[in-house]
C-alpha cells in the first residue's frame, strides 16, 4: 500500500520535483509511514533523527512525513521531531504543493483530514521504483472492519472503492507500456464494491474484467478478508489462467476466543471451511497468511490452536508478528497486554519454525513439476541466473539462457529451499 501511495505522491509532485537516488542531493525528503506495527514507527523515529545532520548541512532541505503515522500522532511528532517541516495524512496528498510552499517560508503545517471520497483514481502514478514488469493498482482505500488491535480504520478512514473505469484504464495503460503483472491493492481488497451505476461491480466482476484485457497480463491481489472471499471470486480465478492462483488470507489466530477478542467476525471453523473451498475449486492455489503471537489474554491452548490451524491450512508463506499495543485501538482501551514479552517471543519463534517447515514441505512437492514463471530480474547470487514468480507467488531461480526480463518461461523445478524454487527453463 505504501509503495502505491508513494507512486501517487511522485505523480502529484512531478511538476515541481524530480526523483534522485542521493539523499545529499535532495531538496525534499518524504517519509511515507505505516502504523500497523510499533517497530515500523520506531524505525521512522530513528530515521528522522539521522536526517537532522543533513538539515544542518543543507539549510534549504525540507522533510515531510506522510501516511498513517502522520495521521495517528501528528501533534506528538511536530513537538518531538524538530527535523520535520510538514505532515500529510494519507488522504491529503493533493495538498502537498501547498504544504511544501508553507514549509519553504518557515511555516510548519499539517493536513491529516480523512476523506470519505478520496481514492486518487484520476492520478496516473509515477512508477519510479518499478522493474517495468510488475505494478500495483490501488482499487480502494480505508477499512470498515475495526479489528480490535488495528489502527487502520482510524488512520486511513472508511472504505471507499474506485470507479472501475479508472482501474481498467490504468491496467490497460500499464499493459500497453509493457507491464505483464498487476497487483490489485486494498486494505480488504475483496470488499471492493462500486454501486454508482445501474449495475453493481464487485471484486469478482472487476477481477474478471481486468483478466480479459489480455491473457498475457497476470492479475494478483492483496489483501483478502476471510469474510469476503466468495465462491464467485474463486470461480473467476479458476476460469482465467492469468488470474494467479495465490491468496493471502490473514487468520491472525486459530483460537475462537482470540478471534472474538480481535473482532475478526469469523470463527476458526468458518475460516477452515473457506480454506477447504479454495482447495476444492483451486487445487493448486497457494495460500499465505498473517499471524499474531501473544495477543491480549492468549493462553497456551490458544497458541496451540493457532499452530494446529496452521498445520491444517498448510500455508505456503506467512507474515508473523508478536502483538504490540497500538494506542487508540479497542484492544488498548479494553484489554490488558498481559502476555509477558519473553513468552510472546517464544510463541512467535514456534510459529516461525512451524511455518519454515510448512514452506519447505510445500516447495518440495513442486520438485519435478513445471511452472510458468514471469521473469522479474537477475538473480542476486549470479548474473547468469534469472528470477521470477509463478502463479502461486513462489520465487523461482533458473539459468537465463535466451530469456530476458518480462518474458514468460516454462521452468521445471529441480530442487528447493524453504523460500525458493530452483529449476531449469524448458526450451
Amino acid at each position: 500500500m505504501n509503495v502505491a501511495d508513494s507512486e501517487v505522491v511522485a505523480s502529484i509532485l512531478s511538476p515541481y520535483y524530480s526523483i534522485t537516488d542521493s539523499l545529499r542531493e535532495a531538496d525534499l525528503i518524504l517519509l511515507n509511514t505505516c502504523s500497523v506495527r510499533d517497530n515500523a514507527e520506531q524505525r521512522i523515529r530513528k530515521r528522522l533523527q539521522e536526517l537532522v545532520s543533513l538539515k544542518k548541512k543543507n539549510k534549504s532541505l525540507l522533510i515531510g512525513l506522510l501516511g498513517c503515522m502522520a495521521e495517528r500522532i501528528k501533534e506528538q511528532l511536530l513537538e518531538e521531531e524538530k527535523s520535520l517541516d510538514f505532515i500529510a495524512g494519507p488522504d491529503a496528498y493533493r495538498t502537498l504543493p501547498e504544504l511544501i510552499e508553507k514549509a519553504s517560508l518557515g511555516i510548519v503545517s499539517s493536513n491529516v483530514h480523512l476523506s470519505e471520497e478520496e481514492t486518487y483514481g484520476d492520478i496516473d502514478p509515477v512508477r519510479y521504483a518499478s522493474n517495468g514488469v510488475s505494478a500495483f493498482i490501488s482499487i480502494m482505500r480505508g477499512c470498515n472492519n475495526f479489528c480490535s488491535y488495528c489502527v487502520v480504520p482510524y488512520t486511513r478512514g472508511r472504505e471507499r472503492s474506485r470507479d472501475p473505469k479508472t482501474i481498467l484504464s490504468e491496467a490497460q495503460n500499464l499493459f500497453e507500456k509493457g507491464f505483464r503483472e498487476i497487483t490489485l491493492l486494498g486494505q480488504n481488497v475483496n470488499s471492493y464494491c462500486w454501486k454508482k451505476t445501474d449495475r453493481n461491480v464487485d471484486f469478482a466482476d472487476l477481477t474478471e474484467q481486468i483478466a480479459l484485457i489480455s491473457p498475457l497480463l497476470r492479475v494478483r491481489y492483496a489483501t483478502s478478508h476471510p469474510k469476503d472471499i466468495s465462491d464467485k471470486l474463486l470461480l473467476v480465478m479458476a476460469k482465467y489462467p492469468n488470474v494467479c492462483h495465490y491468496i493471502h488470507l490473514p487468520v491472525q489466530s486459530g483460537s475462537n476466543t482470540m478471534l472474538k477478542k480481535m473482532n475478526r467476525v469469523y470463527t476458526r471453523e468458518y475460516y477452515l471451511e473457506r480454506i477447504r473451498k479454495i482447495k476444492e475449486i483451486l487445487p493448486d492455489c497457494a495460500i499465505s497468511t498473517d499471524v499474531i503471537a501473544g495477543f491480549c489474554g492468549e493462553t497456551e491452548q490458544d497458541h496451540q490452536d493457532t499452530l494446529d490451524l496452521m498445520r491444517e491450512a498448510g500455508y505456503e508463506y506467512a507474515f508473523m508478528f508478536k502483538y504490540s499495543v497500538r494506542e487508540g485501538t479497542k484492544a488498548a482501551e479494553k484489554f490488558a497486554d498481559d502476555v509477558p514479552e519473553e513468552l510472546k517471543i517464544k510463541r512467535l519463534e514456534e510459529i516461525i519454525t512451524l511455518q519454515q517447515q510448512l514452506s519447505l514441505e510445500s516447495n518440495k512437492r513442486d520438485i519435478g513439476k513445471t511452472s510458468t514463471v514471469l521473469v522479474e530480474g537477475v538473480s542476486k547470487r549470479s548474473d547468469q541466473h534469472l528470477f521470477g514468480r509463478n502463479s502461486q507467488n513462489k520465487v523461482c531461480v533458473f539459468p537465463k539462457k535466451h530469456y530476458k526480463i518480462g518474458d514468460y518461461a516454462e521452468v521445471t523445478i529441480l530442487r528447493c529451499t524453504a523460500g525458493t524454487l530452483i529449476g531449469e527453463a524448458v526450451i
